[in-house]
């Protein structure tokens, strides 16, 4: 018997469990055999308020103060580090990226428009017919994704939180005023369920007898090409049209063909001729001259059909939560939403750094679905 069951072991049921975890006992249940073997473990997130929705921005807002000073003994190094992100415009793009600019001040996050002089001074393989100004976010940073997801992990297990993977939930059936959660040959009594299952996320819900909320998995190519020395101080480039992005990591560079493909909630795989077109836009707008990759992989990234975030309880099948359409704020974003969501299960007060930051639940319901 435990209190709460979280089915998923990515960022959000991480998060889920270790926020759950001072309310009562928590068991998490993933069916892989390493935690974030999926979209977390794919992700080279990066903390950026100006980017998705008005709740996505409240909890990155809210996120802040976790990602750069968690608790003690979470992390091994320090999450965030400095990096900076330049949205580049071709002349066609250029009110479009100003726009984005028009949003970030909104949210505060000091943004300033640079020339394409200044664009090429930050960036030099920028080519000069090709950009013709950009919009700098200073107030962006690289995640360290494997230590915020292990800090969750710890800080779970460190309030007495159950962790088990290759425990796929075969069955998820009402058992009175709670639930009974199959997993193998095992039977686990809950209070309440928590899904938390990313791309899997209408599935399990149809095992729970839970209608599904449509739920749209759509795959992202990524891959890395050799970099040098001099790129590591370059902040993340993406193009206006958002039909690529890249960025340095380490000795290479980070690409991404930043596309959104429909795709079905598996083992994704990446497609060579979205490498090749997202090398192709690169070449074109830059002096790099990539002939090579080093290594590629997909990821899924899930949304909502309003893309807007999931969180709160099924408002026809008591104690079953949400926790699902992420997007690409998942990890971002994972202290807050975290929080939040436990704070809806144990029925208390919405946290407060995020009535700071602005957020309004109503919109997460998944009662809008209905």
């Amino acid at each position: 018997m435990t209190d709460f069951v979280v089915i998923g072991g990515g960022i959000a049921g991480v998060a889920a469990a270790a926020h759950l975890a001072p309310h009562g006992s928590v068991t998490l249940v993933e069916a892989e055999t390493a935690l974030a073997y999926h979209t977390t473990g794919r992700s080279a997130a990066l903390f950026l308020v100006n980017y998705g929705s008005a709740a996505s921005r409240a909890f990155a807002t809210a996120s802040r103060l976790f990602l750069e000073y968690p608790d003690d003994g979470l992390v091994d190094a320090p999450l965030l580090t400095e990096r900076g992100l330049m949205w580049i415009a071709n002349e066609a793009q250029v009110a479009t990226v100003k726009e984005i600019g028009r949003q970030g001040q909104q949210s505060d996050t000091g943004n300033r428009w640079l020339t394409a002089a200044e664009a090429l001074e930050l960036v030099p393989v920028l080519r000069r017919d090709v950009v013709a100004g950009a919009l700098y976010e200073p107030e962006a940073f690289d995640i360290d994704v494997a230590g915020l997801h292990q800090a969750f992990v710890r800080l779970a297990r460190r309030r007495d939180a159950t962790i088990r993977t290759e425990a796929r939930a075969t069955a998820i059936e009402r058992d009175g005023n709670g639930w009974a959660v199959t997993v193998g040959g095992e039977t686990i009594s809950c209070g309440s369920v928590i899904n938390a299952a990313g791309a899997w996320g209408d599935s399990v819900a149809t095992l729970a007898g839970v209608k599904p909320i449509g739920l749209r998995p759509m795959r992202r190519t990524a891959f890395m090409v050799p970099g040098d020395p001099q790129y590591s101080d370059w902040p993340m480039v993406v193009e206006g049209g958002d039909r690529f992005y890249f960025k340095p990591d380490g000795g290479q560079l980070f690409c991404s063909l930043s596309e959104e493909n429909a795709d079905q909630p598996s083992d994704v795989r990446p497609r060579m001729e979205d490498v090749a077109l997202a090398i192709e836009r690169i070449n074109e707008t830059t002096t790099l001259g990539i002939r090579s990759v080093n290594s590629q992989w997909a990821g899924l990234r899930t949304f909502a059909p309003d893309r807007e975030l999931v969180i709160g309880e099924d408002p026809e099948v008591p104690g079953f939560y949400w926790l699902v359409g992420q997007g690409g704020s998942g990890v971002m974003t994972a202290p807050a939403y975290g929080a939040l969501l436990a704070s809806q299960v144990a029925g208390t007060d919405m946290p407060i750094e995020l009535a700071t930051a602005g957020l309004d639940p109503t919109g997460l319901d998944p009662g809008r679905f209905q």
